[in-house]
């Protein structure tokens, strides 16, 4: 069934969304942007098919976040009243714990449907211009539910992700997706930005492969957003980074004693460890 469908915030996480809708579905795209010239560059692009004012959230099904934590709690309270009844307001935060405790029980008691999302893709850039329609093929959606969670509107959202091309929907709670998301991405991210930090990386040129190129990558973040996450999930962030500079350390210190038996100890360890989990 053809619906209208709102996205919030058309940076490189949101535009690709609405390129994708319009890659994948005949529904009626409906965009918002702070800046305008945004907004116009999406409906000159296709991506968009109408550029969506405050006033027209009342029009929209579905309508999908894709702002900052703050951002996203501060657009939903400060336009609760504007949105239709029994609309499924979905975010695309990188952490969930305080985005749900805050919106779900909120819009359960205004009439409305929360989820909390996100989808699990992204590149090392930001903003519109960047944003592409297949960004999402074959990634993962992470969807949250709680007490408040209607199931109905739960599978409505599944099946709107897998119809623009994403590989799968996992379903968990939010406390549960922000332990994971500590370790799969936001450790990733800290790392990658530190190890970018050596003086060596300045004369590597002709001395880098495959290894280098895999472990910088994310090195080049937007650092607002990424500040927000990581406060948003400290606990969690802070209990992966305390392990892995015990892990270095381990390293470090067989290399200080001039113990081989112990390093091949700990590189044997990694690899069975990767072997095992793939």
């Amino acid at each position: 069934m053809k619906k209208n469908v709102a996205v919030i915030g058309l940076g490189l996480i949101g535009g690709s969304l609405a390129k994708a809708f319009k890659k994948h579905t005949n529904h009626t795209i409906w965009g918002y942007n702070r800046t305008q010239s945004v907004a116009q560059a999406a409906l000159k692009d296709g991506a968009i098919d109408n550029i969506m004012t405050i006033e027209d959230l009342n029009k929209c099904d579905m309508v999908i976040i894709a702002l900052y934590p703050d951002a996203t709690v501060k657009f939903v309270k400060d336009n609760i009243n504007r949105f239709a009844r029994n609309t499924v307001i979905i975010d695309c935060s990188g952490t969930k714990e305080a985005i749900c405790n805050e919106l779900s029980p909120f819009a359960h008691k205004h009439g409305l449907y929360f989820i909390g999302g996100h989808p699990m893709a992204g590149i090392e850039r930001s903003g519109y211009k960047y944003s592409y329609a297949e960004m999402y093929e074959g990634a993962p959606m992470i969807l949250c539910r709680d007490e408040h969670t209607n199931l109905i509107a739960l599978k409505a959202a599944e099946l709107l992700f897998l119809e623009i091309g994403f590989g799968g929907v996992t379903v968990t709670d939010a406390v549960t997706h922000d332990k994971q998301i500590a370790f799969t991405s936001q450790l990733a991210h800290v790392v990658s930005n530190a190890y970018i930090k050596s003086p060596t990386a300045k004369t590597r040129l002709g001395f880098s492969a495959g290894s280098y190129k895999d472990l910088t990558r994310v090195a080049r973040l937007n650092e607002d957003m990424w500040t927000d996450l990581f406060f948003d999930n400290k606990d969690n962030l802070m209990f992966e980074l305390d392990y892995i500079i015990k892990s270095l350390t381990e390293y470090r210190d067989a290399l200080n004693r001039n113990d081989s038996d112990k390093m091949k100890l700990l590189l044997k360890e990694g690899r069975e460890a990767k072997e095992e989990i793939g």
